[in-house]
C-alpha cells in the first residue's frame, strides 16, 4: 500500500506532563495511527486521528481468540532538538515476523515505517527533553472481525500509539533482585515464545507477580522442558559475564529477538569481547558465583536498555552479583546504547533514523 496518509488534527490538546514527572506508559500522546485490512481490500485508509477509545464488538475476534501483535519502540529527543528512532527497521522486520507466526496478514514495511515518522512527527512536542526520558512508539494489530470460531480472521486494525516515558523500572539503573523461577512455564519450542504476542506476556504474569510480592523486580525464567537452561529475565533477555566469556541464551524459538540484545551483541564484538549464544544451566550460574566467576549479569530491552542484575535468589539462595553494583560492562553497554539514541555519540551503523 502506497496510500498518502491522512491527518486530521485534534482541536482538544492535552496538557503535557513535565519531564521529571513522566512514569511509563500511563500517559498518552493526542493522536494515535490507524489503517484497517479487509481481506477483500488489503490494508487500506491509512490515517492519523485524534487519540480516541476503539469502538469494538463484543464478537471481536481478538478478545476471545487473543490473535494480536505488538511493538515497542522509542523516539528520543537530542541535545541538538533533533528526533531520532533506534533501530526502526528491526522493529518493522520482527513485527512482520510476529504477524507470520500469528496469521495476521504483512504490512508493507514502508507503511510501517512512516505510520511511526508520520505519527511522532505530528506529535512531536510531546518529544520529551531529559536523558532518561523517550517517547515510547507502541504499534499493535488486532483480528476486529466479529465472529466467533477459531481460524485467522479476516479483518484486522492496526494502530500506533505513543506516550511520553521515564524509566521502566522504578530504581533506573540501580540493579534489580531477580527470582529465578522453576515451577512456572512462560514459553517451549515451537510456541508462541518467540512472538510479540499477547498471550506470549500474560503467561509471565502470575509468576511476575508473586515475585514482587516476595519483593524481587523481575523473575529469571528458565526452559519450559527441563526447566534448568536461562532464558529470559521477565520479558527482556539476559546476559551474563563469567570470566571473560559474555553468555546470552541462543534464539531457538522460546525467546524473542531483542532489538537491544542485537545491539549488544553487535557492540561487544566490536569490543573485542569473547561473547556466546549458547545454553547455560541456572546451576552452571550459581557455580560460577560461588567460584567467583560471575561477574556481572543484566538485562537488556526497549523499554529498560540496559538493567544490571544485582541479586539472584535460587531454591532459597540469594547470590549477590557484582557486590549488588551495576558492572563495568553493563555501565559501558548503557552510556554506548543511549548516546547514539540521543545522538550524543557516534553512531557508524546507522541505527538512528531522524524525524523530520
Amino acid at each position: 500500500m502506497t496510500d498518502a496518509i491522512r491527518i486530521t488534527r485534534t482541536s482538544r490538546r492535552k496538557e503535557r506532563p513535565r519531564d521529571q514527572d513522566l512514569a511509563f506508559g500511563t500517559v498518552f500522546t493526542d493522536h494515535m495511527f490507524v489503517a484497517d485490512f479487509q481481506e477483500e481490500k488489503g490494508w487500506y485508509d491509512p490515517r492519523v486521528e485524534p487519540y480516541a477509545p476503539l469502538a469494538l464488538d463484543p464478537a471481536t475476534a481478538v478478545l476471545h481468540y487473543g490473535q494480536s501483535l505488538f511493538e515497542g519502540l522509542k523516539a528520543f529527543r537530542g541535545k541538538d532538538g533533533r528526533i531520532r528512532l533506534f533501530r526502526p527497521q528491526k522493529h518493522v522486520e520482527r513485527l512482520n515476523r510476529t504477524a507470520r507466526r500469528m496469521c495476521i496478514p504483512a504490512i508493507d514495511p514502508d507503511l510501517i515505517l512512516r505510520s511511526w515518522t508520520t505519527l511522532v512527527d505530528v506529535d512531536r512536542d510531546w518529544v520529551p527533553s531529559a536523558v532518561g526520558t523517550s517517547l515510547y512508539i507502541r504499534p499493535t494489530v488486532i483480528a476486529s472481525e466479529p465472529f466467533l470460531g477459531v481460524r485467522p480472521a479476516k479483518e484486522y486494525l492496526y494502530y500506533v500509539i505513543l506516550s511520553p516515558v521515564g524509566p521502566y523500572y522504578p530504581e533506573g539503573l540501580a540493579p534489580t533482585r531477580i527470582k529465578v523461577i522453576d515451577q512456572y512455564v512462560r514459553a517451549v519450542a515451537g510456541g508462541l515464545g518467540e512472538a510479540k504476542t499477547s498471550a506470549n506476556y500474560a503467561a509471565s504474569l502470575y509468576a511476575a507477580e508473586e515475585a514482587k510480592h516476595e519483593g524481587f523486580t523481575q523473575v529469571l525464567w528458565l526452559d519450559g522442558v527441563h526447566h534448568k537452561y536461562v532464558e529470559e529475565v521477565g520479558t527482556s533477555n539476559f546476559m551474563l559475564k563469567i570470566g571473560d566469556e559474555v553468555i546470552t541464551p541462543p534464539l531457538h524459538g522460546t525467546i524473542l529477538a531483542g532489538v537491544t540484545r542485537d545491539s549488544a551483541l553487535v557492540l561487544m564484538r566490536e569490543w573485542g569481547l569473547r561473547v556466546s549464544e549458547r545454553q547455560i544451566t541456572i546451576d552452571e550460574v550459581i557455580e560460577a558465583a560461588h567460584r567467583g566467576t560471575l561477574q556481572e549479569a543484566w538485562a537488556t530491552g526497549t523499554a529498560a536498555v540496559i538493567s544490571p542484575v544485582g541479586e539472584l535468589a535460587y531454591k532459597g539462595e540469594r547470590i549477590v552479583v557484582h557486590g549488588g553494583k551495576i558492572g563495568e560492562l553493563s555501565q559501558r553497554l548503557y552510556d554506548t546504547i543511549v548516546g547514539i539514541q540521543y545522538g550524543a555519540a557516534p553512531d557508524p551503523h546507522h541505527w538512528t533514523v531522524l524525524v523530520e
